[in-house]
């Protein structure tokens, strides 16, 4: 084992990282300190509601065993994450760490054992090194809560980071962490990568193996108790394709890392067709207008595809006027069942306890009506899409709003903002489908700006290629 890299830190991204640590070119030991140092540096940021240094220092010194009890020509067999420091965000379970959701109304107890995605990538060698900021329940497009300082964009700390991964996007984009897992239910792994100049990945329903864990059939796992389909997923956000095609290798279990070899051979993949599109499902409810440099960088990613040899077509994508309001009363049927006192429901945030009351006030059938009505929809988007190989749309309609720019406003005028800044995300979880976000501009300002692209089923590697292809410029 080497004495470390200059200043205990190795050139290059996540994959730079894991390669160095398999290679002994660096320890665990010093992979964690360094990282340790870069949260204790930039608190400020808040990207990080639980540091757990003492463990992330106890499990980097067994991986350092492990690799000095293994033998040279084996050292390739360790696990693939060996000794790669990481964060979950706060609404998993890592044992030995309390979990607290995000929320003040609810108790913050020390997990016990790993939820399943924790358990993924620790098998695969990752050390957990803390819980990163998130908004309460996971709800929102933004990472700010009453239980600690909010997340703070990295490139305009004035501004958010999005969420609900948004503590996590923050410490990447930061260098907190290498590379990080996210989870998506309307956007949350692909409007903080937008918003810090990231790539985020959001796989399509099931290609994670672990987010149908828990006991239930594979048909029942697919919706919710309402019928509704099931929104939330997993996936990388990452400094680049090859970073999220590594982590998406891990999560997802894979022997060997298929991903990864694909972008790094993008340069491969031409003539696909692609349908562009700024159509938005909240058309009908709320004014969607995409500012000057969200327009900029919408027309540059064609322009990219179009130099790489891809057909890009003006798609005609139609969406049920029901959207908003068949999605805003799924999104939130959950809360119905969230039981808690009356003392308990004073300390939720505004946005969650207005939501929870509308949805105790509705019936299961009106719930259930508005599952039927999103299966529809994705029936229908999915036909629709399905006629390309993959499609593009804007990402955020605008910069990230400021610190307080959502929480400043009544619950319809936060969610508003939400919809208004975020109308192209949430559809794609409906469908069930894969998409990635890929930063295009970076703006003189220090801004980024991206866009989306969606593929069919088990499109994910192909997405990552992509997105490999638009950011090498």
């Amino acid at each position: 084992m080497s004495d470390g890299l200059e200043g205990g830190a190795v050139a290059g991204g996540a994959v730079a990282w894991r390669d160095a640590l398999q290679r002994g070119e660096i320890s665990a030991r010093e992979a964690t300190s360094h990282f340790l140092e870069r949260i204790s540096d930039r608190a400020d940021l808040g990207a990080f509601l639980t540091v757990s240094a003492s463990q992330a220092r106890t499990a980097a010194a067994d991986a350092d065993a492990r690799f000095a009890a293994t033998a040279p020509d084996d050292r390739p067999h360790l696990p693939r994450l060996h000794g790669l420091p990481t964060a979950f965000k706060d609404l998993l379970d890592v044992a030995g760490a309390v979990t607290t959701r995000g929320s003040a109304a609810l108790r913050h107890r020390v997990a016990p054992s790993d939820a399943p995605g924790v358990a993924v990538l620790r098998a695969a060698g990752a050390i957990p090194i803390g819980k990163t900021q998130v908004p309460e329940l996971g709800l929102t497009g933004y990472s700010e809560n009453a239980i600690a300082p909010p997340a703070r964009n990295p490139l305009d700390p004035a501004r958010t980071p999005g969420g609900s991964s948004g503590g996590s996007a923050a410490a990447i984009a930061a260098g907190l962490i290498p590379v990080g897992p996210g989870s998506d239910g309307g956007g949350s792994i692909r409007i903080p990568a937008l918003a810090c100049g990231l790539v985020g990945l959001k796989p399509g329903l099931g290609a994670v193996p672990g987010d149908l864990a828990g006991g239930a059939p594979v048909g029942r796992g697919l919706h919710d108790e309402f019928g509704a389909p099931r929104l939330t997923v997993s996936g990388p956000i990452a400094r680049d394709a090859a970073d999220a095609a590594m982590l998406f290798d891990a999560q997802r279990g894979a022997r060997s890392e298929p991903a990864l070899a694909a972008v790094r051979a993008a340069d491969r993949l031409t003539g696909l067709r692609i349908g562009r599109s700024d159509a938005a499902p909240f058309e009908s409810a709320y004014p969607i207008v995409l500012d000057a440099n969200a327009q900029l960088a919408y027309a540059e990613a064609a322009r990219l595809l179009d130099a790489r040899g891809h057909h890009v077509d003006d798609a005609d994508f139609h969406y049920d006027a029901v959207y908003p309001d068949a999605f805003t009363t799924a999104w939130t049927a959950g809360l119905s069942r969230l039981p808690l006192n009356a003392e308990a429901v004073a300390r939720l945030m505004p946005l969650t306890r207005t939501f929870r009351e509308r949805a105790r006030s509705r019936s299961d059938e009106t719930h259930e009506r508005a599952g039927s009505r999103l299966r529809d929809f994705a029936a229908s988007v999915r036909a629709q899409w399905g006629a390309y190989d993959a499609v593009l749309t804007p990402g955020l309609t605008m910069l990230p709003p400021r610190i307080g720019a959502f929480t400043s406003q009544d619950a319809d005028g936060d969610y508003r903002l939400q919809c208004e800044w975020a109308p192209y995300t949430s559809m794609v979880n409906v469908s069930g489908l894969p998409a990635v976000a890929v930063p295009i501009l970076r703006l003189a300002s220090g801004h980024s700006m991206g866009v989306q692209f969606i593929g069919p089923t088990g499109s994910e590697v192909r997405l990552l290629q992509i997105a490999a292809q638009l950011m090498e410029k």
